[in-house]
């Protein structure tokens, strides 16, 4: 069974001038429950804006992208908002943790916008990704790496269907980007939550069974030399 359905994706964006600019044609993509896929591609191939519409961050032109069996193009924002929260745990490359609140506090927002804030549990994803003694620092009180283990804290604090990485690694030193990715598969791993992460590191990408180029997946026409002059 499939946790991620999407066929005849488009997305575009509008140019400086007001003409579209294409950036998704995706005829069809699945990802099945428990699956672990890296994307790959480089800047500008379209795979941050792939997986803000999986996430139902944006909205696609047309198509559909099916989250746990459900249309999310098809919802309004508020359902969107709370399949997302149910269904969908993201790991962004800067994070987003609010800055006011403290690493504790994150994850409970986190949880109580999905299935209801469990301090406990809270705690005990903390000290999971070994954060037991920072649950009360705040994000700007904690090294880069300690902040992405926050975020990854909260990312699968509501036991989702599949977790959307994007470069969770980036802003990580090797070591430290080694335990992270390792970090992220063995708690999706132990939730049965699939894995869609995006990366541009060879080592990453390695770990990795399958893999799945940008290009391979993204169906853009080729751009013509001096088309549109």
């Amino acid at each position: 069974m499939n946790v991620i359905e999407v066929s005849e994706l488009r997305k575009s964006y509008r140019a400086p001038d007001g003409t579209p600019a294409p950036v998704l044609n995706v005829p069809r993509f699945n990802l099945a429950h428990g699956e672990q896929l890296a994307l790959h591609g480089g800047s500008g191939s379209g795979k941050t804006t792939f997986l803000n519409v999986l996430a139902g961050i944006l909205l696609p032109d047309s198509g559909s992208v099916r989250i746990c069996g459900r249309d999310i193009s098809t919802l309004r924002e508020s359902a969107r908002d709370r399949l997302r929260a149910i269904h969908v745990g993201y790991v962004f490359q800067t994070f987003n943790l609010l800055q006011g609140f403290t690493a504790l506090e994150n994850v409970l927002l986190a949880m109580s916008f999905g299935r209801g804030a469990s301090r406990p549990r809270a705690r005990e994803l903390l000290a999971r990704v070994g954060l037991a003694d920072r649950a009360d620092y705040r994000p700007r009180q904690l090294s880069v790496g300690q902040q992405q283990r926050v975020a990854i804290a909260r990312a699968v604090a509501n036991r989702p269907s599949v977790i959307l990485a994007d470069e969770p690694t980036g802003n990580l030193d090797r070591a430290n980007a080694a335990a992270a990715l390792a970090l992220i598969r063995e708690l999706c791993g132990e939730c049965g939550a699939a894995l869609l992460l995006v990366s541009h590191d060879s080592d990453v990408l390695a770990a990795f069974d399958r893999t799945l180029r940008m290009d391979e997946l993204n169906r853009m026409e080729p751009v013509v030399a001096g088309a549109g002059r």
